[in-house]
């Protein structure tokens, strides 16, 4: 045979087709999505879950063998490595769902939202998980966020997940000059703070009741760099005093961009 007959026939007449010079290739014509949305599992205690927008699961593991796995997305992570995946715009029933074997697919948390086109948003389990109902608290957050034109300055915001605390403010200060500035406004529970500008530095960062001048939650050296978007995300259990315990209040840097 010639050496220069396409491979594809070895493949069958399906796949034969491509190789006909007068074959038309087919180009998608629908745009792509522009909406995104991020998934963080932030529920206390709440079993690793994969998450869904209506019935289309937009987050799960791949195993070894390449098989989907039961790993899931676990307590203090971010659904796809952190990153937005593509969302159509419409209503949605946004589901985390548990990925283990035994109830599996169960929807543990459910958030119904409004995706507009083009915008940014971020969906998160939150609360303390109830292992008898199973069931934990979500909800959805726009993230309006601008691209920076000043690249010497960093865009933060403060996001509050954690059920039982009280309105949270975020300081942050810089560790060069021991400078220290509010990162917006309190912030209460399912809410989120302005991006605010910040020179880019290394930072301590300390979360703060509003009439306390004690650090509720501390986070240290962290590096905020020039020309990039970031939400510093308090999660966990805020009665827990254990500096090692997993459900110990804590702050998570997420970049948005």
């Amino acid at each position: 045979m010639n050496r220069h007959v396409c491979v594809a026939a070895l493949l069958g007449t399906a796949v034969l087709s491509s190789c006909d010079k007068n074959a038309v290739q087919e180009i998608p014509t629908e745009p792509p999505l522009a909406s995104r949305i991020k998934f963080f599992n932030f529920g206390v205690g709440a079993p690793a879950v994969n998450f869904y927008a209506n019935e289309t699961k937009m987050t799960a593991i791949l195993s070894g063998t390449g098989a989907e796995s039961n790993n899931g997305v676990a307590y203090g992570s971010a659904g796809a490595g952190g990153v937005y995946v593509s969302i159509a715009p419409g209503p949605h029933t946004l589901t985390g769902r548990i990925a283990a074997a035994t109830d599996k697919n169960l929807p543990i948390a459910t958030v119904s939202a409004t995706i507009a086109d083009g915008k940014y948003y971020s969906f998160y389990m939150s609360g303390i998980y109830d292992a008898t109902a199973k069931t934990v608290d979500g909800f959805v957050l726009e993230d309006p966020f601008v691209a920076p034109t000043d690249y010497s300055v960093a865009t933060v915001r403060f996001v509050h997940a954690i059920a039982n605390a009280n309105p949270l403010t975020l300081y942050a200060m810089n560790i060069s000059d021991s400078t220290e500035v509010a990162v917006g406004a309190a912030v209460a529970y399912k809410g989120a703070g302005a991006f605010t500008a910040l020179p880019s530095a290394v930072y301590d960062l300390f979360a703060r009741y509003t009439d306390s001048t004690t650090n509720k939650i501390t986070k240290r050296s962290v590096s905020f760099f020039g020309g990039r978007v970031y939400t510093i995300d308090a999660r966990g259990d805020i009665t827990i005093t254990d500096t090692t315990a997993t459900k110990r209040p804590m702050l998570d840097n997420t970049p948005n961009r």
